[in-house]
């Protein structure tokens, strides 16, 4: 059974040189990256499209650049956001409508900042969207609280509040054998 249609497009978010900064501290999804290459050789063999987002604050800066793995090649799409959705102030919307896709696969980084805004909004605005919890991560966060909240319990809270209501949560392995 194949719910992946051939023109289902992968969107990978921000999947970039400075989240290796160890300021970010711990976090969850050490496979994170290995999973999302995974998927992005697929789409890759498979010919389907793939959107690669780019997070740019002010002018571009080594570490706004891609993880060597995930470097776009020249038939797929760059889209650069200064904000967490992708598609605020981007023709992401645009692009995908003009291509007729209506399926999307969203990996990337983080879990519950930019992956999370823009599955929400994807789902709002009639995608079908997949989230790929094992090729998506965050980082420890502390709360208004003063309490440390763990990336792990962060990421599992975003796929509780994104689950069949924004997105369908899928694994790597479940996307591989339905595409």
């Amino acid at each position: 059974m194949n719910i992946f249609p051939s023109n289902t497009a992968l969107i990978i978010i921000d999947v970039q040189k400075f989240f290796n900064d160890p300021r970010w501290g711990d976090r969850n999804n050490p496979q994170a990256e290995e999973n999302i290459a995974t998927l992005l050789e697929k789409w890759r063999e498979t010919n389907r499209p793939i959107y690669h987002i780019q997070h740019v604050t002010g002018s571009l800066k080594p570490a706004h650049e891609f993880k060597d793995f995930i470097k776009p090649l020249p038939r797929e799409t760059l889209i650069r956001k200064n904000v967490n959705s992708a598609f605020i102030g981007t023709d992401l919307k645009k692009s995908l409508r003009e291509h007729q896709i209506d399926t999307l696969v969203i990996v990337g980084l983080t879990t519950n900042h930019c992956v999370e805004t823009t599955t929400r909004m994807a789902g709002n605005l009639g995608f079908n969207t997949f989230l790929v919890t094992d090729a998506t991560a965050t980082f420890d966060r502390i709360g208004p609280d003063g309490i440390v909240y763990s990336a792990e319990m962060i990421h599992n809270m975003t796929m509780v509040n994104l689950n069949e209501e924004f997105a369908t949560i899928v694994t790597t392995k479940q996307v591989l054998e339905y595409t």
